[in-house]
């Protein structure tokens, strides 16, 4: 049976009628007639074209219960650090011990689960239903879309741990796998590798964004993590403790998400730094003084205003990047290299079951090995989904939920394990061709130094690496930062600026205290703390996903989907019973009991409150379908942005690149 369009006929929203049932059908249900019937607007459920945000009425401003506690949760954390990091240390080793021992299950759970849910919601029922209203199409061309999308899957980890996480697998395999050292080693090295950079990541983005894209765009809520969560929590707990709960843990975990990555970022531009300035290895006090300096770059950014300078290096960086792994391609060993890439992917596909079945229970070897990397991966991507989410929610409006969830996680996947086996690859080649430096010795911000100066323009590359990381590292905290705010405002697309400014500043000092807790081992402390914070946030990813579908089974498409199934299975059975062969379908008022909808309540509220349009204060106001009006006769569309309404262009989201086909600003900031 084919399936039941995704928008109602042009009769259907004719102006005037603005889709409302036929006439008897409100006081067959016990309705009345007048301005309000029996429905909101006299439109039925499933007949209502989606609400987008900017069409209703919200105030905007900064949440101080939300703002105000989580700065001070995080002000009190960084002071702690600062003045003590030993004590950090300790209690963050201690912690992350218990955890990964107790919980560390969780992460893997929530993973797996992740990609199980965004599959089937891509093949199921719900996979036509769009990501807008049912006419709007997409924003973007696809070209310009996937290239945005590219965008987010580009960032710091590429550099540091695109050469170095190969190589480090090759040279000590996961436990129970394969010898070190042996082709069988440089398999699963990029086959592990891309697991912990592939599907499993860019589901849990999926997710994410899928879930505000729609909560957003089709449900007219604010951009704000807790507003997807209203069909379980109801309305009032939403936007009551429950719901800022929720806000101050996204903010909390991109806090923590992206200081880790501004952490990564600094030990690497300090390795940059050692070798153009022919020193030896750099203490904490000099990473501090290149956090200290980028941050005053990026408050300059943040103050000045300049969203489309960051825009510009934001593109300027995405081209340099990707000409960083073109130049390792056709310097290093091609033709390896060309072999390498598909087979390390099958490699991939073909281990991918026995990678995710890996747990405490294969031993305590095992339980190491995820601490030092599938666990921080897993906790990293957890930590950043409320800030990837929000944007790649942002490019995708229009999209219907199919092609969103194959898109986003395949495009960025395909896109990263081509760039992990070139970098990594030419890593363990390098290996195998006893180079000095691929030994196995080496940290992860030397190596890739190491590799680049076995090349021509090995005097010039230091320089491009280092531009490319300080831009990332101003361009991820300029962006996360607007992202903080927009949560920490009620939603709103433009924050104040000196919102931004703080949470950037505490983002800075979360990155300080995380180097000084690792101490020697500075990458420690970024892993044990956002391991830490990331456990708790599962379990608002875990319930999201109850959240989304719950939101989607009662969704207007899906209602039609689920009335043209019984409608036509009904209508099949009484032709054959009254008409055998010979029969042919019409549609007409069916008898009491027999109707597509006789089994669902169309007047529930969980169906029915959701557009309900409200003014600024929450209060009704009739809504006119047809014009697109209220009753107020103000236009949705003409809202003030500063307290009502929200316009598309204002909204500056990360890894925006240029397209040519908007002027919305953006700066870069997604790191993969």
């Amino acid at each position: 049976m084919p399936d039941e369009p995704d928008t109602p006929t042009a009769q259907d929203r004719t102006p005037g009628s603005t889709g409302a049932p036929p006439e008897g059908r409100a006081q067959d249900r016990g309705g009345s007639s007048g301005a309000v019937g029996l429905y909101p607007h006299d439109i039925h459920p499933g007949l209502v074209p989606g609400i987008s945000v900017d069409e209703q009425r919200h105030r905007f401003g900064v949440d101080w219960v939300v703002f105000g506690v989580t700065a001070a949760l995080i002000v009190a954390f960084v002071a702690w650090g600062v003045t003590s990091p030993e004590s950090v240390s300790e209690v963050s080793a201690a912690a992350f011990g218990w955890a990964m021992t107790n919980t560390g299950w969780l992460l893997n759970l929530t993973l797996m689960v992740c990609v199980v849910v965004m599959v089937v919601l891509a093949f199921g029922r719900y996979g036509r239903i769009r990501l807008g209203k049912d006419e709007e199409e997409p924003e973007f061309s696809r070209f310009s879309w996937v290239a945005m999308m590219f965008s987010a899957g580009i960032g710091v980890g590429i550099f540091f741990f695109g050469p170095s996480e190969p190589l480090a697998f090759y040279t000590a395999p996961p436990p129970h796998t394969v010898e070190a050292g042996t082709v069988e080693a440089l398999h699963q090295a990029t086959a592990q590798s891309h697991y912990h950079w592939g599907l499993h990541a860019w589901a849990l983005y999926a997710l994410v964004g899928g879930a505000i894209a729609y909560s957003s765009y089709r449900r007219g809520r604010v951009s704000l993590i807790s507003s997807v969560f209203r069909s379980l929590f109801g309305e009032r707990h939403t936007e009551g403790v429950a719901g800022k709960i929720v806000d101050m843990f996204a903010i909390i975990a991109t806090l923590f998400g992206t200081a880790a990555t501004l952490g990564i970022a600094a030990l690497q531009i300090g390795e940059g730094v050692t070798i153009i300035g022919g020193m030896g290895p750099l203490g904490n006090n000099v990473l501090l003084v290149i956090v200290a300096v980028l941050t005053l770059a990026f408050i300059v950014s943040a103050v000045s205003g300049v969203a489309r300078g960051i825009r510009y290096l934001s593109n300027i960086n995405i081209t340099l990047t990707l000409g960083a792994v073109l130049f390792v391609f056709f310097a290093g060993p091609t033709l390896f290299l060309l072999n390498l890439v598909p087979s390390s992917a099958m490699q991939y596909l073909n281990e991918m079951f026995s990678m995710m079945g890996k747990s405490l229970s294969w031993g305590p070897e095992t339980v190491e090995f995820q601490a030092s990397w599938t666990a921080f991966y897993w906790a990293w991507w957890i930590a950043w989904t409320p800030f990837v989410g929000m944007f790649i929610a942002r490019i995708s409006r229009g999209r219907t939920l199919r092609e969103f969830v194959l898109v986003s996680m395949l495009v960025p996947t395909g896109i990263l394990m081509i760039a992990f086996s070139i970098f990594g690859g030419t890593a363990i080649w390098m290996n195998t061709q006893g180079v000095p430096g691929f030994d196995g010795s080496a940290t992860p911000e030397q190596v890739l130094f190491n590799m680049f100066a076995q090349f021509p323009l090995s005097e010039f590359t230091p320089f491009v690496l280092i531009t490319i990381l300080s831009i990332f590292f101003v361009t991820s905290a300029d962006s996360a930062s607007v992202v903080m705010g927009t949560m920490s405002s009620r939603g709103t697309p433009t924050p104040k600026t000196w919102v931004v400014v703080f949470w950037g500043l505490c983002m800075m000092g979360i990155a300080v205290v995380m180097l000084l807790a690792g101490g020697e081992t500075a990458l420690t402390g970024l892993q044990n703390l956002t391991i830490l914070i990331a456990l708790p946030f599962s379990l608002v990813l875990l319930l999201m996903i109850v959240a989304f579908i719950r939101d989607l089974t009662t969704d207007p498409a899906a209602i039609r989907r689920d009335f043209a199934r019984t409608a036509l299975s009904n209508a099949v059975r009484r032709g054959i019973e009254d008409h055998g062969d010979d029969f042919e379908l019409s549609v007409s008022r069916a008898p009491e009991g027999r109707g597509a909808g006789a089994d669902f309540d169309s007047t529930a509220g969980h169906v029915t409150e959701w557009y309900q349009r409200t003014d600024e204060e929450g209060n009704p106001v009739e809504y006119d379908y047809g014009t697109g009006t209220y009753a107020d006769e103000q236009d949705a569309g003409d809202q003030d942005t500063g307290t009502t309404g929200m316009r598309d262009a204002d909204v500056e989201t990360p890894g925006m690149v240029d397209t040519g086909e908007t002027d919305r600003s953006a700066a870069d900031g997604a790191r993969a």
